[in-house]
């Protein structure tokens, strides 16, 4: 018998901390400064990293390269 799976898209990565303080938050904001890749969010101690795929980013800048072009033959 001969099962196939279905090929599955790789996950972006994903981490979650707990009992992240907003001192602690702010300071990680601090040293990873403006220009990263990873998304982070922080809600009431719980702290998510996550880093995209490069697919997702692939798209995001595409998207934002139109609306920029958009923005200037507006003006």
């Amino acid at each position: 018998m001969l099962i196939s799976k279905k090929p599955t898209k790789p996950k972006a990565d994903r981490v979650v901390l707990y009992h992240i303080s907003w001192e602690q938050f702010n300071n990680l904001l601090k040293y990873l400064g403006n220009n990263r890749s990873a998304r982070i969010a922080y809600d009431r101690g719980t702290l998510e990293i996550m880093t995209p795929l490069s697919e997702h980013e692939y798209y995001k800048e595409r998207i934002s390269d139109t609306i920029k072009d958009a923005m200037l033959l507006k003006y």
